[in-house]
């Protein structure tokens, strides 16, 4: 869907060219460089929100596309998946920008608020170009304690109606997924991907496959399959991920059954310590 790779710049001809990609009535994405961003709400509507950040440096562009979708009306909140560098990389300037809250699960908060680093990425693991660059992506706090808070813990989704949290454990301990029960439509943020994205050829033609989360930043194998197990016994119809184009179907729905019966051999990289 996504028609070109873009720069890790902000300019006017690229400003341009941000549009969210319109999957439902009420749900688009964009694609800021390597990950995405999600937005729920319909067109022009005053009631929408935002998922995920994206990289750093996009937050002209998400702001862009979001008054193309939205008018001047800004989001009720941020919803994080997670803190990852590719989630959170815009989340200061937009929330700046708008004056919102950012929404995350409790566990999660450490990373987000300057108190905690992830650990640092494993490049042997997963294969690809991404892997091998993988320990150069960011890892340490990012403050974002001025406008984050927790997410409910009745699993409501703040300003969505109709919208539960799942929480999705593994690529990191605070991840969540938001899962629409009416027509099982579930955001997934790293738990379940839709593309291969060790590697960049994979991310560049955005081949279409559901895989477990992203290796080299997947340091809890065990709850990461607890976590796609779960995700499966949804049922989902349509997948919006972190990393790759939206899914939807019964190809869909075979890959992810599969993936949760097979996520040792599928998933897991070789060399890693075996679930018991």
């Amino acid at each position: 869907m996504d028609k070109e790779q873009q720069p890790l710049m902000d300019d006017g001809w690229h400003m341009a060219h941000a549009e969210a990609e319109q999957v439902l009535d009420d749900v688009a994405f964009y694609r800021t460089l390597i990950a995405n961003v999600i937005f729920i709400g319909k067109e022009d509507s005053e009631d929408w929100v935002l998922i995920d950040c994206g990289v750093n440096h996009y937050s002209k562009r998400v702001i862009d596309a979001a008054e193309k979708r939205f008018g001047s009306h800004p989001p009720k909140a941020v919803i994080l998946t997670h803190g990852h560098f590719d989630h959170i990389g815009s989340a200061k300037e937009l929330a700046k920008h708008w004056n919102i809250p950012i929404y995350a699960h409790p566990l999660e908060m450490p990373f987000i608020t300057g108190e905690k680093s992830y650990p640092v990425a494993n490049s042997a693991i997963g294969g690809g170009l991404f892997s091998l660059l993988s320990p150069f992506f960011p890892t340490d706090p990012v403050n974002l304690s001025k406008w984050v808070r927790p997410l409910p813990e009745d699993g409501s989704v703040p300003y969505l109606e109709g919208w539960r949290i799942v929480h999705t454990p593994g690529h990191t301990p605070g991840h969540v997924s938001l899962f629409r029960d009416r027509d099982r439509t579930l955001v997934s943020g790293d738990a379940v991907i839709t593309v291969k994205q060790e590697s960049s050829m994979a991310v560049f033609i955005q081949s279409q496959h559901i895989h477990g989360p992203p290796a080299y930043f997947t340091h809890d194998w065990h709850a990461a399959e607890h976590s796609v197990k779960k995700i499966a016994r949804l049922n989902p119809k349509t997948i919006l991920s972190g990393h790759g184009l939206p899914m939807e179907g019964e190809l869909m729905q075979e890959q992810l059954t599969q993936l949760a019966m097979n996520f040792k051999d599928y998933a897991i990289p070789q060399h890693q310590d075996k679930l018991h």
